[in-house]
């Protein structure tokens, strides 16, 4: 098993890649030794030669002399023949040169360059003395005629005693090459082992992890990526440990009172009818309480996990405000609460209306809960380029500062008095979240303490 974890591990896959990197270096060397470096030769000779003959021919010094720099420093031989037959040769002694040799095909060659009415041509000849390639270039100038002779050597035999000679050296690369590989996947992967061993504590529930950092721009940010992740996981868990107990208590409550009445009920209100009834109103009301509890955790579990599907129709919000908030008429008669409502006649947007719908109920319901004495709740619908603008404010006591950026969450609570106590399960403003986010709505609150909180969102209009 632990083989297998080397095998796949980022050191020693970084050391075959450098191993094959150095291999695909020498099989390169080598595909152009054996294929490119003869053709690049011979054409480089071919164009030296060329050259040479050029010079030859547009000099307008002593021939013979220019004949005889050129033909030792370009290490070929040159032999001119003048209008009296008379051969002068230059550097003919050199290894390989086949002008000073009595070869017949040479002079078969020449004989037939010189009896045609060619200017000039080319000749490739075997080299018998090199056992190689050669070339002769003859060319008629003026009452001379020109002949340039080089070997075309086999720069392959160069290489294959490179390849012979240095066959230890090249063993000796690739053995510095494996320690050197070794040395830097050991120093490039020792953080990334590091920070795979810390990640799985991250797993483990321990949130105060340091993760390591070397220099390298990628394994940075991977530790700070992962140190955010472990702080965003502890802020998690503190929620769910939250909402655990905010949950716990709020089923255990109302599910005490359903018991306690209930027992009453059987043991000694069941005498008393009007204390009976009074007592199964309450059983009622928690229940309600239960349900609205339920039914508001399903809500809020459904749109996080994006099972809800969200039905988008043209419709007007003025209607919609004005039947929501005359839900709300039976506490605005028996507790005299006042709506203030301002509104224009008409408001044609597009979204998921039930949605919406359920947003302003839930911030309408918040406002009505931390309202102040003068229990005045404000609706105010305005046009802004395009988009409306949705604002219901309160006349409470109003929001710490530091507080607003965590009202949003499930179950937040700070410490602000309810100004009646209506049934509320902590999840309102989540799911105003959710929707409003689903939605890609712009939303927010401002408050102040003392001055009451305004809490508004924008839904784009037709």
């Amino acid at each position: 098993m632990n083989i297998k974890k080397k095998i796949k591990g980022i050191e020693f896959k970084t050391i075959i890649y450098i191993l094959v990197f150095n291999i695909s270096i020498i099989l390169i060397m080598w595909i152009c030794e054996a294929f490119v470096f003869n053709a690049v030769y011979k054409t480089n000779q071919i164009k030296k030669i060329n050259n040479i003959v050029t010079e030859l021919n547009n000099s307008e010094k002593n021939i013979y002399t220019l004949a005889e720099n050129l033909a030792y420093d370009n290490e070929v031989c040159i032999s001119i023949i003048d209008e009296d037959n008379a051969i002068i040769n230059f550097n003919t002694l050199q290894p390989g040169c086949l002008l000073n040799k009595n070869n017949k095909t040479i002079r078969n060659y020449v004989k037939a360059f010189l009896t045609s009415n060619n200017v000039s041509n080319y000749y490739k000849i075997d080299n018998p003395i090199t056992n190689t390639k050669s070339i002769l270039y003859a060319v008629k100038n003026n009452n001379k005629n020109i002949l340039v002779f080089s070997n075309l050597e086999n720069v392959s035999n160069f290489f294959k005693l490179f390849r012979v000679q240095n066959t230890y050296f090249i063993i000796l690369i690739m053995l510095c090459s494996i320690i050197i590989s070794i040395f830097i996947a050991s120093i490039t992967t020792k953080p990334v082992r590091e920070i795979t061993k810390k990640a799985k504590d991250i797993g483990k529930g321990k949130y105060n992890i340091k993760f390591p950092k070397n220099g390298i721009n990628e394994i940075d940010e991977l530790s700070e990526t992962l140190e955010e992740v472990q702080k965003e996981l502890r802020a998690s868990d503190e929620v769910k440990r939250d909402l655990l107990a905010n949950v716990s208590h709020d089923l255990k409550t109302p599910l005490t009172m359903i018991k306690a009445y209930a027992e009453m009920i059987k043991d000694i209100s069941y005498k008393d009818t009007k204390k009976m009834n009074e007592h199964l109103d309450i059983i009622m009301e928690e229940s309600d309480r239960l349900t609205n509890l339920v039914n508001d955790i399903l809500e809020l579990s459904k749109m996080q996990n994006e099972s809800l599907i969200y039905n988008y129709e043209e419709y007007d919000l003025v209607k919609e405000i004005k039947n929501i908030v005359k839900k709300f008429e039976v506490i605005e008669y028996l507790e005299k609460y006042k709506f203030v409502l301002e509104l224009p006649k008409k408001a044609i947007v597009k979204a998921d209306k039930e949605k919406i719908n359920q947003v302003i109920y839930n911030l309408l319901n918040n406002a009505i809960n931390f309202t102040g004495d003068d229990k005045v709740v404000t609706i105010k619908l305005t046009k802004e380029k395009e988009d409306y603008l949705v604002e219901i404010k309160d006349t409470g006591k109003g929001i710490k500062e530091e507080e607003l950026p965590y009202i949003w969450d499930k179950y937040y609570k700070n410490d602000k008095n309810h100004q009646r106590s209506v049934t509320s399960t902590g999840l309102g403003l989540s799911i105003v979240k959710e929707i409003l986010n689903k939605h890609n709505f712009s939303y927010g609150v401002k408050s102040k303490v003392g001055s009451g909180s305004t809490f508004y969102f924008k839904i784009s209009s037709i």
